[in-house]
This record gives structure tokens, C-alpha cells and sequence, in this order.
């Protein structure tokens, strides 16, 4: 290990067991042991979250529906309710507060959780894994697996260890062990292309990442070079960060049939702003860079980007903006999906700028909208 600077720290990663099926299946029990998939159709749409039922068939998260429909044939669709995702969240967050204050969330349904110090007074971080994965149960009816170490990339990658309804402590003494005998793409932040960039290079486990030199890593993997040496060797420094900062926020939709004119989009676009103005009420921040993303139906990505001197958050000036961006440059096939986000947040720099300079972009955000 690097030092024992950190050997100290008790991380837990608690990540739901396919939390979006499960609340269906939960909610309604005749979907109990079928394979379905939340978001998406028959026809259209991405899969949200696949129950482990419709895993068992390859089924997966961000895969088209068509594709997942061909795997599961049985497979069946359900809307997604985000609102009641929501209320679950907040009941499973208000569990890993009384534990700790130092709670990072990734997402609805995991986060970190720094128990070195708690308000428990309990020294076992894995009993306190325990005990908060069955007050989940008890409290929500839904199973959650967790993964307990010395920081945040191992117990990212132990909490999928066990899945479902399982966990995984690696102790400060096993934790290279541990990661050796690990296929790399298991390893947290290493995709499906650079996994098979690794596998080209003779790399298949943790072990054989350890072994190449930093300047080799940095050679064929440019900045994360130093990333993958560090965490070949269970190097990771990052703190629980209780108040992560927000980078972006958008909203997109998924067509039922592909469009091909810039007049169709733009009806679409003006519901998407509104989505999007909702989100930014919620979050009271507003942006200066609008993005419009274009995914066509030969699924290649398009963004366009452009950047205001002003912040923004009135669903009026994102539609002409987004506008603008969408008659830039003709489109280059029919469009299957639309999204508008916004980004150069102004709660990104809310430290550095003075009150006035603060107060007036909120100014401009309610004079706009009124």
C-alpha cells in the first residue's frame, strides 16, 4: 500500500439490488419472479433497470429495448415511477444519517457512507453494514447489498461481490489480494472498451495491472494511466463527499417513432425545456451552457453546445436557445432521441463570487420566468 495514511478509514458502498424493478415488483406482486425491465417499450426506449429474472438473459441497463425484447422474448416493460423511487430513496438515506453525517450519494439507490468515526459508537464498519442493510429490509421491504473497506474504489468494487442481498469486507491487510485475483473489468472505472484494450495488452486481471510500470499505463491510457497504477494497488484518496457539487442537469426523451424534421423537434423541444426548468427549480441553480443532444437512429451521438454570458434557468430561453443549436447544421439522419442539458452551474462557483454577483443572477432567473 502507499501509506497508512488511510488504512484507518471505514468506507461502506450500499447499493440497492436492482432497485427500480424491485420497487415494481414489490409494489405490485404479480410481477414477483417474471423478467421485467423498467423504461423503454417493445418498440422504443432504453432499459431503465432489468429485475434479475430478466438478467439471467443478458438483459442490462442502457441496452435498446429491441435488443433486450430479442434476448427475453417473456420480457415485460414497465414505466418508470420516479416519484416513488424518490420517497423510497429518502427513507433509505434517513437510515444512513443515523449512522453518519458523511453520506455521498451516487444515485437513488447507492452511496458511500464514512463510518470511521459514527454516531452509533459501533467499531465494526461491516456490523454496521448489517445492521443498515436489515433495517432496508425491514423498513422498505427491498434488499440491499454492500461493500465495506479502507475506501471508496474497494468498497465500490466488494459491494458487487456478493450481490444480491450480500456483502463483502476487505480488510486493510487483504485488499491487494483481493484486487489481484479480479478480472479488470471489474474494477470500478473501466469500461467495456478500455477492458478490451487491456485484455489486447495481456492485461485480464488485477494482478497483471499491477505488474505494468506507470509509464507503460501512462503510454497506452494517457491520464487515467496513473489512475489504473493507483488502483491496481488499492490506492484511492477521495473523501466521502457529503455535498457533491452538481455539474449538469438535462432532461431527454426517446421518440416512438425516429424523426426527421427540424420542425417535429421542435415541438419536442419545448416539452423538454419544461422538464428541465422544473429541475432547475428544484435544484435553485441555473446554468450558462446549453448542450442539445441528438441521438439518431443509427444510434450515433451528436452534441451542440453553446455558451451564454449570463445564467439561465426560464424554460423560454433554453427553447430559443436549443433552437438555435438544432438549426445550426442540418440533421444527419432521423432522430431518435432529444436532450437539453445545462451546464457551468452556478452553484459550481458559488464560493467565488460575491453577494451582489450572486443575488443578480438569481435576479435575472425570476425576471426572465415573470
Amino acid at each position: 500500500m502507499d501509506s497508512n495514511l488511510f488504512a484507518n478509514r471505514k468506507i461502506i458502498h450500499i447499493d440497492m439490488d436492482a432497485f427500480y424493478a424491485s420497487v415494481e415488483q414489490m409494489d405490485n406482486p404479480e410481477l414477483k419472479g417474471l423478467p421485467i425491465a423498467v423504461g423503454g417499450s417493445e418498440q422504443r426506449g432504453v432499459v431503465s433497470a432489468a429485475s434479475y429474472e430478466a438478467r439471467k438473459f443478458g438483459v442490462r441497463s442502457a441496452m435498446s429495448s429491441i435488443h433486450a425484447k430479442r434476448l427475453c422474448p417473456e420480457l415485460i416493460f414497465v414505466r418508470p415511477r420516479f416519484d416513488r423511487y424518490k420517497e423510497i430513496s429518502k427513507k433509505i438515506r434517513k437510515i444512513f444519517l443515523e449512522y453518519t453525517d458523511l453520506v455521498e450519494p451516487l444515485s437513488l439507490d447507492e452511496a458511500y457512507l464514512d463510518v470511521t468515526v459514527n454516531k452509533k459508537g459501533m467499531p465494526s464498519a461491516t456490523l454496521i453494514a448489517q445492521e443498515i442493510r436489515k433495517r432496508i429490509l425491514t423498513e422498505t421491504g427491498l434488499t440491499a447489498s454492500a461493500g465495506i473497506s479502507i475506501n471508496k474504489f474497494v468498497a465500490k468494487v466488494a459491494s458487487d461481490y456478493n450481490k444480491p442481498d450480500g456483502q463483502k469486507t476487505v480488510n486493510p491487510e487483504e485488499v491487494e489480494a483481493f484486487l489481484e485475483q479480479l478480472d479488470i473489468k471489474k474494477f470500478y472505472g473501466i469500461g467495456k472498451v478500455t477492458a478490451e484494450k487491456m485484455y489486447q495488452l495481456g492485461i485480464f486481471t488485477g494482478l497483471d495491472l499491477k505488474q505494468k510500470s506507470r509509464e507503460f499505463l501512462e503510454k497506452h491510457f494517457s491520464n487515467s494511466g496513473t489512475y489504473y497504477y493507483q488502483i491496481s494497488r488499492g490506492i484511492h484518496h477521495s473523501a466521502v463527499k457529503p455535498n457533491r457539487t452538481i455539474k449538469s442537469v438535462g432532461a431527454e426523451r426517446t421518440f416512438f417513432e425516429n424523426l426527421s424534421s427540424e420542425i417535429f423537434l421542435e415541438d419536442k423541444i419545448i416539452n423538454i425545456a419544461d422538464e428541465l426548468e422544473k429541475r432547475l427549480q428544484r435544484s435553485k441553480i441555473a446554468g450558462k451552457t446549453i448542450t442539445l443532444k441528438l441521438k439518431y437512429s443509427d444510434f450515433s451521438l451528436q452534441t451542440r453546445s453553446k455558451t451564454l454570458p449570463y445564467f439561465i434557468s426560464d424554460k423560454n430561453l433554453i427553447i430559443d436557445v436549443a433552437k438555435e443549436l438544432l438549426y445550426q447544421e442540418r440533421l444527419k439522419n432521423s432522430v431518435r432521441l432529444l436532450g437539453i442539458s445545462l451546464h457551468n452551474l452556478n452553484n459550481q462557483f458559488s464560493k467565488d463570487i460575491e453577494p451582489k454577483q450572486k443575488s443578480i443572477s438569481i435576479q435575472l432567473q425570476f425576471n426572465f420566468k415573470d
